[in-house]
């Protein structure tokens, strides 16, 4: 790097983001996370405008009259609208800096850790086109695990699992780098929509996603609860049309995630079988350390215990490690050099 861009470098505020099928979360150096929004774009559907983003655009998700559509640009991790998705980090990006800035900022951003050639270079793009001066890509279960103060550059075995809102990615991290990783399309969104199917097929009811994802957030569990939990829910009848209010409990939707959560627990058991002997036995002695928002669903640890036979670990704030972590890769850039950031490029060579 030359003395000129080094000094633009001190002038830029660098800014680590967590760019997630759910939630987009911003990292700006020397102040900490300065926005935390929905990953969603509300797009006039004739011209193709984008009306509102984030936290505004959620709100018109499923209420929007027939001329206004909301898109969720990423998918499973990754972008799915690439346009929209560029668009959204612009905006996002402008916000977190105010734009008083005249100078591009260097961005760090986490992404999931089986991504493809093509779609590490559809985010570099994106984060290129809404303004970055140079642009790194780490891997968010690394991310994670420094987010919640695990020693990752260390030559002993810290296994995390990061659930999002559309993939959990589970890796084996020694020395700074991943030494095993296992990704699955399975998260947040699926267990919402898990909820949806369920109570379509059992009751006739149709309903909403911010309803699924409020009875998940309720009554959503991994794990019986000691005593039985309910919950008043609303949708459209599917045979009469008209809204229709029903009571479910917690049993039932424990039924409807048995096979998202499933998949989870298999993914977590494929890995651990796959770690090196050496690396194992620091995992029987440190345990596994959940992260991301997914993480949060109740009872989701002591299943996984019961499974496992292993500690589990939960962070204090699960939905904010990845980008935490991104941004303590931006406050000390020896991390950057240890930490395994796949292939950088910048579009100042």
């Amino acid at each position: 790097m030359g003395f000129v861009s080094e000094v633009l470098g001190w002038f830029s505020n660098d800014i680590a983001i967590d760019l997630g099928t759910a939630t987009t979360l911003v990292y700006v150096r020397g102040k900490g996370i300065v926005l935390n929004e929905p990953s969603v774009v509300a797009v006039e559907k004739k011209t193709e405008k984008a009306l509102a983003f984030g936290t505004e655009a959620k709100k018109m998700l499923g209420r929007t009259p027939g001329n206004i559509t909301a898109i969720r640009p990423m998918k499973e991790g990754v972008i799915a609208d690439f346009e929209m998705a560029e668009r959204m980090l612009r905006y996002f990006i402008n916000k977190a800096l105010n734009r008083s800035m005249f100078v591009r900022p260097r961005i760090i951003i986490g992404v999931p850790s089986r991504i493809t050639q093509v779609e590490q270079r559809a985010v570099r793009d994106s984060a290129e086109l809404a303004g970055a001066h140079e642009v790194y890509l780490i891997e968010e279960p690394v991310a994670a695990a420094i987010g919640a103060g695990l020693p990752i550059t260390e030559p002993s075995g810290n296994m995390v699992v990061d659930i999002g809102g559309g993939t959990t990615d589970i890796a084996v991290i020694s020395l700074g780098g991943i030494v095993y990783s296992e990704s699955v399309k399975v998260a947040g969104d699926r267990m919402d929509d898990a909820i949806t199917n369920y109570i379509k097929k059992k009751y006739n009811l149709l309903i909403g996603e911010h309803m699924a994802e409020h009875i998940k957030l309720d009554i959503g569990s991994a794990y019986p609860f000691e005593e039985k939990k309910t919950l008043m829910i609303k949708g459209r009848d599917l045979i009469s049309g008209i809204p229709r209010t029903l009571v479910v409990d917690d049993a039932e939707i424990r039924e409807a995630l048995q096979e998202p959560i499933g998949t989870i627990v298999n993914a977590i058991k494929v890995a651990l079988e796959n770690t090196p002997p050496e690396l194992a036995g620091d995992i029987i002695d440190r345990g596994i350390v959940l992260t991301g928002g997914g993480s949060m669903l109740k009872g989701l640890d002591t299943r996984l215990r019961e499974e496992t036979n292993l500690p589990i670990i939960t962070v204090d704030d699960p939905l904010t490690s990845v980008v935490l972590g991104v941004g303590k890769i931006l406050d000390n850039l020896d991390l950057l050099r240890k930490v395994t950031v796949m292939s950088q490029y910048s579009s100042n060579r």
